[in-house]
């Protein structure tokens, strides 16, 4: 079967990165018998720049028609970030009910932690954080606008529905790993939104009794992210508090150069969207020197969730290859790395050198 994939490279080192990581992609899915089709779209913030639109009208039924995403990056210095979010990255995590985000965090073999005494395997957690509504719903309004006594009001949006599902996600991905999931709210301070996550975590958590629950304050889970990053196995936590902690993950596991993500529907009936969360980079976007691993990662993320969807075992087994590659290359001390691993290597010879691994 063919796995139809829409490609949005987006902005700054989104392109570059990507235009010379889908050949590695789809060499490796060719060799296991996988057929992938890509369709690009050059939506993002240059459009924004010359149109005023991030994407074309009715960008979202366009993507509907595919199996899944792979995003390269939004983000430019001449578009405030939440025009550029709200233009294209969360309209499309919540038109294909996207609801489960779900980012590893892996000091891999090879890689040095910039906190003092973490090896290789060490650190190796998840993070599931809810992803359509929470603090980051569009609910809100600004009044009075250019008056003394103006005033800004922004609401975060908690339905059973939402925080269940994501939770039982959790949950379930704790019951397939080490069986210890922690549960990050600030509910000493958010007396509605917070004891409401709370209650789900423990009506869930009865049907799983073999996974142990710990409750943390943001707070509390931001310092022990650094304190004690090998205590966790797998977080919980609601949008904003998700997208902060997951930025640390990236940080004590060497570099968000290595952080790849899957945006999920899962329901299944929408295409689901993988990215790296490098971010775009614009300081180093046309030097040839970002690091393509969170992308590779990221596409060996979708092809293992295309093949489990649909009960493709090459799909899976393709996405195996890729993250074995990276794996292998960073464990090697020989191998190209580029200046956010210490080394002084380009985006094109470290591609070169994962070809030769797989």
């Amino acid at each position: 079967m063919t796995h139809d994939i829409a490609l949005v490279p987006g902005d700054g080192i989104g392109p570059e990165v990507m235009a010379d990581a889908i050949p590695l992609v789809e060499r490796v899915a060719a060799a296991h018998g996988v057929d992938l089709a890509f369709t690009e779209y050059d939506w993002g913030s240059e459009r924004y720049l010359e149109t005023g639109a991030m994407a074309p009208e009715g960008f979202l039924g366009m993507l509907a028609d595919h199996d899944a995403i792979l995003l390269g990056a939004v983000g430019h210095p001449e578009v405030p970030d939440h025009v550029s979010l709200h233009g294209l990255l969360l309209p499309i995590r919540k038109r294909f009910d996207q609801s489960v985000c779900r980012r590893p965090s892996i000091l891999f073999d090879g890689v040095e932690s910039p906190l003092r005494g973490y090896d290789g395997g060490d650190i190796d957690f998840v993070v599931y954080r809810e992803n359509t509504e929470g603090e980051y719903a569009d609910v809100g309004g600004r009044e009075h606008v250019g008056h003394a006594h103006e005033v800004a009001v922004q609401s975060a949006v908690f339905t059973r529905r939402g925080t269940e599902r994501v939770v039982r996600a959790a949950f379930e991905a704790a019951a397939d790993r080490e069986g210890r999931l922690t549960s990050v709210t600030k509910s000493n301070a958010q007396a509605h939104s917070m004891p409401f996550w709370d209650e789900i975590v423990r009506e869930v958590g009865a049907e799983y009794p073999e996974v142990s629950v710990e409750s943390l304050l943001v707070d509390a889970a931001a310092m022990d992210l650094v304190r004690r990053p090998d205590a966790f196995d797998v977080i919980v936590a609601s949008n904003l508090f998700g997208d902060v902690l997951t930025d640390i993950g990236a940080e004590v596991t060497g570099s968000m150069g290595l952080a790849p993500s899957a945006n999920v529907d899962p329901g299944g009936e929408h295409p689901s969207m993988f990215e790296p969360v490098h971010g775009s980079a614009p300081d180093i976007a046309g030097d040839g020197v970002a690091n393509p691993l969170a992308t590779v990662l990221s596409a060996s993320m979708l092809l293992a969730h295309r093949g489990e969807a649909v009960g493709d075992a090459d799909a899976s087994a393709a996405g195996e290859t890729l993250w074995g590659a990276v794996e292998d290359q960073l464990a090697d001390s020989s191998a190209p790395r580029t200046p956010d691993l210490g080394g002084d290597a380009g985006t094109a010879s470290v591609l070169a050198d994962l070809r030769d691994r797989v």
